[in-house]
């Protein structure tokens, strides 16, 4: 059997953990909605649900239906799904038979699903997504009559399970005022939609930054992504949140994920000789190289170029060089004993030493969530304790 170059280890105690915390956040009232799109943020749909599932999570939010079609499977049905993005309208009729739900934020995908649900005899399951500042989908204040006459006339097929709305960027102080007002002009797009008899089974409007901050916001629903892998969504909601409670540097949360490769190479380079591509990097003494075979076409990005850590033997190590397509070299000239097939930690813990992924955006330019969801799929996915 043939290895990958590097695996992805996922913490069944870490996933628990976080599902605790934000149980205890968010109440027993409200429904979490688990956020699984990008490959369920590079953590693996087929691997991931399922744990989740195993740990108490009931519902789901995709992208689109692809990603829909793969929780199905990895759930066999035993879970609401609900995808927030797209769907083509050829895949509507998979949706609908199958009892997944969909957001509904313009009037060609409302006729179709309505077309749909009454060739198949059965009703669509729908989210109504209102447009309050995001600008980005959902029904515009002027589309409203429209769209409140089409669903009266075809109520017998549309089963609205929820009325909903994004905000634009919860995680972030300069936004306060944006979201404050989004909240406000939901709730007048509800009020609106109940004066027309048009009630849904389910308010959502927060994502992990507003279900934290905003208690308000939090509704009937809110939809969970980045929190529930064991990371924030910025650092002022960390701060915010965490910092008045919690002793310094205690971090509720538990990252599941950890990134692993080994040494599949040891050489010596002498003072005054370049390493690898270019001139980006001149060794100014003797110094000790490991190459690792994972690269930017692995997801580990070309801008952690001299700039990237990694761990080896519990010693933490720069990326020196730029970063190859397959390949990456660690500077090991302060591990002792170094061989080829040495454990390299990209993401996670060895001994007390760790590489988080909020490091890499120190780094270089890219957000957790950015890292994250450019893990290949092919990488393996493993579940450990």
């Amino acid at each position: 059997m043939m290895e990958n170059t590097s695996y992805i280890e996922l913490s069944r105690k870490a996933v628990q953990n976080n599902f605790d915390y934000l149980r205890e956040i968010i109440g027993d009232r409200v429904t979490i909605s688990h956020v699984v799109k990008g490959n369920a943020y590079g953590h693996g749909i087929n691997t991931y649900v399922p744990l989740a599932v195993e740990l108490g999570a009931k519902h789901f939010s995709t992208f689109d239906a692809h990603e829909a079609h793969q929780v199905y499977n990895a759930v066999n049905g035993d879970a609401t799904l609900m995808v927030m993005g797209m769907i083509d309208n050829e895949e509507l009729e998979w949706a609908i038979e199958h009892q997944i739900e969909f957001f509904i934020f313009d009037i060609d995908r409302l006729k179709k699903a309505i077309s749909a649900a009454r060739k198949m005899k059965t009703q669509a399951r729908v989210h109504i997504e209102l447009e309050t500042g995001m600008n980005r989908t959902g029904f515009e204040k002027d589309q409203m009559a429209e769209v409140i006459k089409i669903i009266k006339a075809n109520a017998e097929v549309l089963f609205i399970k929820g009325i909903c709305t994004h905000y634009a960027g919860a995680e972030s102080y300069a936004n306060f005022f944006r979201v404050k007002d989004q909240f406000q002009r939901f709730k007048k797009g509800v009020k609106r939609l109940e004066k027309n008899d048009i009630q849904a089974e389910a308010l959502h409007a927060a994502c992990s930054a507003a279900a934290v901050r905003f208690p308000k916001s939090r509704l009937d629903m809110v939809r969970i992504g980045i929190m529930q892998y064991g990371f924030w969504p910025s650092t002022e909601t960390y701060i915010e949140k965490v910092k008045p409670t919690q002793i310094l540097g205690e971090d509720p949360l538990q990252r599941v994920i950890s990134w692993k490769s080994r040494v599949m190479n040891i050489k010596h380079v002498k003072q005054g000789e370049y390493v690898g591509y270019g001139t980006s990097y001149l060794a100014t003494s003797d110094i000790k190289v490991a190459t690792v075979p994972v690269g930017y076409g692995h997801g580990f990005s070309r801008s952690l170029s001299n700039t990237g850590r990694a761990l080896v033997r519990e010693v933490r190590v720069p990326v020196i060089g730029t970063v190859n397509m397959n390949m990456m070299l660690l500077d090991v000239s302060q591990v002792d004993n170094t061989e080829k097939g040495d454990e390299v930690v990209l993401i996670g813990n060895q001994g007390e030493m760790s590489i988080s992924v909020s490091s890499f955006s120190d780094y270089s330019d890219q957000l957790n969530y950015e890292l994250l969801t450019r893990l290949p799929h092919d990488i393996p996915r493993y579940i450990v304790e």
